[in-house]
């Protein structure tokens, strides 16, 4: 089934713990409604010896974070307007706020869905550049050669307290990037923000990507058919 075609797609509410621009443009593409909230955490605390593992501990650490912040958000807001809850319909009330808790078992479930996405290129994880230096060498290392992203997603019912994650692995074969092609990608500057530096739907390097084993969403930062699957799991 499509996800256009999803029916519990009119009565959840999705927030999406990302800033990422591809991601948010993968799910409307979906044709989810969403809001976003990022966890800002230290990612280079946690870490794994798999990728796979250090994805998924990830796209938990986000969870666990933007949860924290929602329960914050929710505690402050009902010591705040405690005085206008008991005066108004407190069932109807509670329905408009964020559902986490006990006391919001009859509300619209709502999922909350964190990713985690590094490259790996000779045996090596890649994060996200620290430097145009790094960004450049990640980029001159993948001319001529072949890099595997492997990404996370990990959705969590806020209403049950399900949670499910999986990741996706894709390889990604190159053609020689020249060096003036690599010199615009850094000027740029977008690399700088993405794991490993590497955009292959960048019309600077779409030319020079001879293979993708694997879903262009998926390099992106979010396979579709992956969230669809949880997200019917979740609910």
């Amino acid at each position: 089934m499509e996800a256009n075609t999803s029916p519990f797609k009119a009565v959840v509410q999705i927030i999406l713990g990302s800033s990422s621009i591809a991601r948010r443009t993968i799910l409307s593409e979906m044709g989810y409604e969403f809001t976003i909230m990022t966890a800002d955490i230290d990612e280079k605390c946690i870490r794994k010896d798999k990728p796979e593992d250090l994805v998924i501990a990830l796209a938990e650490a986000k969870a666990d974070a933007i949860i924290s912040k929602l329960q914050t958000i929710n505690h402050q807001e009902k010591d705040d307007e405690q005085t206008i809850l008991i005066a108004a319909d407190t069932a109807e009330a509670i329905l408009q706020r964020i559902p986490i808790g006990d006391y919001v078992k009859d509300a619209e479930p709502t999922v909350l869905i964190t990713c985690d996405q590094v490259v790996v290129c000779e045996g090596m994880v890649r994060e996200k550049p620290s430097s145009k230096e790094e960004a450049r060498q990640y980029l001159k290392d993948y001319s001529g050669s072949h890099a595997s992203t492997v990404g996370s997603v990990l959705v969590t019912n806020l209403k049950t307290g399900f949670r499910k994650g999986e990741w996706d692995r894709v390889e990604i074969y190159f053609h020689e990037i020249p060096d003036e092609i690599i010199e615009k990608l850094i000027e740029e500057g977008i690399v700088l923000n993405v794991a490993g530096g590497l955009i292959i739907e960048h019309p600077l390097i779409l030319p020079f990507v001879k293979q993708v084993v694997g879903t262009t969403d998926s390099v992106m930062g979010l396979p579709k058919a992956l969230t669809e699957k949880l997200l019917r799991e979740a609910l």
